[in-house]
């Protein structure tokens, strides 16, 4: 059919079949014209560096700020920018509006000359000196840290092994922490089905899209064909539109992951659930929880199929 004719096909059709043409046409438009939609737009300042993690802080729009800081700690997967991902819909905008004075560890992309990073690197040579630089910064004599997804792991266990750190307030969303009922992940990362070294061994660091892949695969026809459907039936609805870029974008915007951590995160954690247990071990210490001394505050979704 040329262009023409299709029109005059359209125009021939019942109105239902004219409104899922042009629903169809409308959702085409979307995904193969449109520009993606800017991210992070929250105004910032780098104020500490490591290797390629950054340190941010957030422009104040308040004049009384809380005294407590808040450093947001992010996984070691995907891109920081869900916490501020359009003005709006954003998490640093929404603690900035009621005067918080905000922090976040964007730890940057890692290159193959980082394969050998562990997260025992991560949690006591990154995450303890930014906190540091952000108690110097703000000038408070506490400050709080919110961990999301496994940066909330991650974030407990630099808690943990830092009882000299004044951390008032520990937030927790969607990280994982008891790992001995995993669901399908467990049984995709089974040591007798997923050889992990051989994995790490051939990729050095760990691509995004075989993170991708196995996040999908949780919910194969829902994450591969579900957003493209949804699409479909609101792309008329310009405000479901705009979210629906932003997510994609975000979902598709994935990160290495650095291939000696990755080892040690499925097999300490997935594997061998050490850190409930109280069996892990980080630099050669014993990693117990019960040594938190902070407020917890623990955000989970029911229907949460990752954590």
């Amino acid at each position: 059919f040329s262009c023409q004719e299709w029109e005059k096909l359209i125009k021939s059709m019942p109105s239902e079949y004219k409104s899922s043409a042009r629903r169809f046409k409308r959702a085409y438009e979307i995904m193969t014209t449109e520009a993606e939609p800017e991210v992070g737009l929250t105004p910032k300042e780098v104020i500490w560096k490591k290797n390629k993690a950054k340190l941010y802080r957030y422009t104040p729009v308040k004049d009384n700020l809380h005294k407590t800081p808040i450093l947001l700690v992010y996984a070691l997967i995907n891109k920081p920018y869900i916490l501020d991902l359009t003005p709006g819909n954003s998490l640093v905008e929404y603690l900035l509006n009621r005067g918080f004075d905000v922090y976040l560890l964007d730890w940057g992309t890692p290159g193959l000359e980082d394969s050998n990073m562990k997260l025992d690197d991560y949690i006591v040579d990154y995450i303890p000196k930014a906190a540091k630089k952000v108690l110097r910064t703000s000038k408070s004599p506490d400050l709080s840290v919110l961990g999301y997804c496994m940066g909330g792991t991650m974030t407990s266990i630099f808690a943990a092994l830092n009882e000299d750190l004044p951390i008032k307030n520990l937030i927790f969303m969607t990280s994982p922490f008891d790992f001995s009922d995993t669901g399908l992940y467990g049984a995709f990362l089974d040591d007798r089905y997923f050889n992990l070294d051989k994995a790490v061994d051939t990729f050095g660091n760990i691509p995004p899209e075989m993170i991708d892949f196995g996040n999908k695969m949780l919910k194969p026809i829902t994450n591969f064909y579900g957003p493209y459907v949804t699409l479909v039936d609101r792309s008329e609805n310009q405000r479901f539109v705009e979210s629906w870029k932003l997510m994609q974008k975000w979902v598709a915007d994935g990160i290495p992951f650095a291939g000696e951590a990755y080892r040690q995160w499925i097999r300490d954690f997935y594997q061998q659930n050490k850190l409930i247990n109280g069996e892990l071990e980080v630099r050669g210490r014993k990693v117990d929880l019960k040594n938190i001394k902070a407020n917890i505050l623990n955000i989970a979704a029911s229907r949460d199929p990752y954590a």
